[in-house]
This record gives structure tokens, C-alpha cells and sequence, in this order.
């Protein structure tokens, strides 16, 4: 089955992101959408959007002109096995304590490390990227300095990754996990039973905490969102009502640059910076209330 491509370029990223947004809401609606920075020093920025079937040319004409883009170029692409592609590519990923590794590298997981198998088909938050890594190293650092989590949530979980991390740690935690995507929630689930943790996170589709019970089981000692920086600012006050005093967040999908706002942003919700931690082009911040 042939999928397809469509590319565009952009003058800004703010630009960038709003014309992504406004790609999800097309008809065919693309299965995945990326926006990245034209590695050339010119500042332009690419948006591309994957689809099963031939994109509406007419509908990406339009955007293109109502962002002030050029031209979407089209490309059919051939039939490729990309979960072996993937397979060959995604090699395990160590953070502090975690192994995070396909079930094709499971000869490979040492015997003094936490596993987290996640599989190539559900490659999204594996942990390459260095938002999932860098919030399981802030994890590890507080598992390391002693703190103990009754009550955990991840917001935004993607493949539960970070939920999973938790319930491995503190295997007496009490850990929620919720996605806006009901496939996330599937995958999540899927994930959940390839690490023989059935049935030990809630699964939960909703947007941010708007679940009866994320709130029921409010306050957490802990709460990941790695989403990225418009929701989490957004998310400020919210996670300000379900966060224990004296627990803590970790928050990602931060820009370096974005970091301070966020962070501004949390302080004024009653939350103090504990730890900052970059990796590559990427933040994560861990705060507690106060």
C-alpha cells in the first residue's frame, strides 16, 4: 500500500507550527506530521505531512496561501517495511537506571538495569528522543536522592515510557496515565502488558487531567507532562490543583529557549525549580510545589 508525502517551506516557526495544526484537521487527515528547522542558517522552516491516501491538492493549495507557504510538493512513496527499517536503526537507550530496548535487542539488556521494552512498531517515545530521555534521567535522579511516589500521573503519555519507569521504582505507586489520542492509549496498553505490567497503570483518554479519575485519585507526588511548551503553559494552572505540596513535576518537549517562560510560568502556580537538565536542543524541568 502506497503512502504519500506532502513538504512545505516556511519563513518562521511560528508559522510552521500554526500551518501543522492546521494540517491535522484536513480530510484525508495525515497519520503523523513534522516540523523541523532547514539546517542552512536561513531560518526557514519544513512542514511535512505523511498520509495513507493522495493528499486533497486543492486543500493544501489553500493552506499554503493562508499561511504563506510555498507550494506543498506531493511524493508517492514506494512500499517500504518500515518496522524493520525502524528495527535496524533504533539501537537500546541507557537513562540512569533504565534500558530502554526492542524486543530485537532483548539478548542485549544488562542484568543490573530497570528494562523497558518498547517496541519498533511503537517507536514514539522510545526513548530516543531526548525529551523521553532527559525526563526518565530526571526521574532516576529523584528515585536516587531518596523520594518515594505514592501517586504518579503522566500526562501525555505517548507509549507510557514514563509511567511504566514510575511503576517499576515504586512498585506500590498508584499510576495513572492519560493521552488526548486514543491510539496512544492502545499503544500504551499494548506496552504495558510486552513488560508484564498489566493492569498496574490506569490508561486514560482525555485532554490534560479532564477525567474523573485523574481527579478522584489527585493529589501526586509526581506528574510527567512531556508534551510541548503552548500545552504546558496552558496545563500551569491544572497541574497546580493536582500536584501534592511537596511533590513534584517534570516537564518536556521544552526548547532550550522555551525554558524560562515555562518555567515563569510554573513559579507563578507555586512551583520552585529543582532541577534543569539540556539535552541536545531540548529541556526538561523538574519543579515542586510549595
Amino acid at each position: 500500500m502506497p503512502t504519500y508525502t506532502a513538504l512545505t517551506t516556511l519563513k518562521s516557526r511560528e508559522q510552521a507550527e500554526s500551518l501543522a495544526e492546521a494540517l491535522e484537521r484536513m480530510d484525508p487527515a495525515p497519520t503523523g506530521i513534522g516540523t523541523f528547522e532547514v539546517e542552512d542558517g536561513s531560518g526557514t522552516w519544513e512542514v511535512g505531512g505523511y498520509f495513507l491516501d493522495r493528499p486533497d491538492d486543492a486543500a493544501l493549495a489553500l493552506l499554503a496561501t493562508a499561511f504563506d507557504a510555498r507550494p506543498f510538493a506531493v511524493s508517492e512513496l514506494p512500499e517500504v517495511d518500515w518496522v524493520a527499517h525502524v528495527r535496524r536503526e533504533l539501537s537500546p537507550v541507557t537513562a540512569g537506571r533504565f534500558f530502554l530496548y526492542g524486543s530485537h535487542d532483548a539478548d542485549k539488556v544488562p542484568d543490573d538495569v530497570v528494562p523497558l521494552l518498547v517496541d519498533a512498531a511503537m517507536a514514539f517515545g522510545t526513548g530516543h528522543h531526548g525529551t523521553t530521555r532527559g525526563c526518565l534521567i530526571a526521574l532516576d535522579r529523584l528515585v536516587s536522592q531518596g523520594e518515594v511516589a505514592r501517586k504518579v500521573a503522566d500526562i501525555g503519555c505517548g507509549t507510557a515510557v514514563l509511567a511504566m519507569a514510575a511503576r517499576r521504582v515504586w512498585p506500590d505507586a498508584q499510576v495513572l496515565a492519560s493521552d488526548i489520542d486514543e491510539v496512544a492509549v492502545e499503544t500504551a496498553r499494548a506496552n504495558l502488558g510486552f513488560n508484564d505490567l498489566d493492569g498496574q497503570v490506569e490508561c486514560l483518554c482525555c485532554p490534560g487531567f479532564d477525567h474523573d479519575r485523574l481527579q478522584a485519585v489527585a493529589p501526586y507526588d509526581l506528574i510527567f507532562a512531556n508534551i510541548l511548551k503552548a500545552p504546558l503553559l496552558g496545563l500551569a494552572p491544572d497541574m497546580a490543583r493536582h500536584a501534592a505540596k511537596g511533590g513534584y513535576i517534570i516537564l518536556s518537549g521544552i526548547l532550550n529557549e522555551q525554558a524560562d517562560e515555562v518555567l515563569a510560568a510554573y513559579h507563578e502556580q507555586g512551583f520552585a525549580p529543582f532541577e534543569r537538565d539540556v539535552l541536545g536542543e531540548w529541556t526538561t524541568l523538574t519543579m515542586r510545589k510549595i
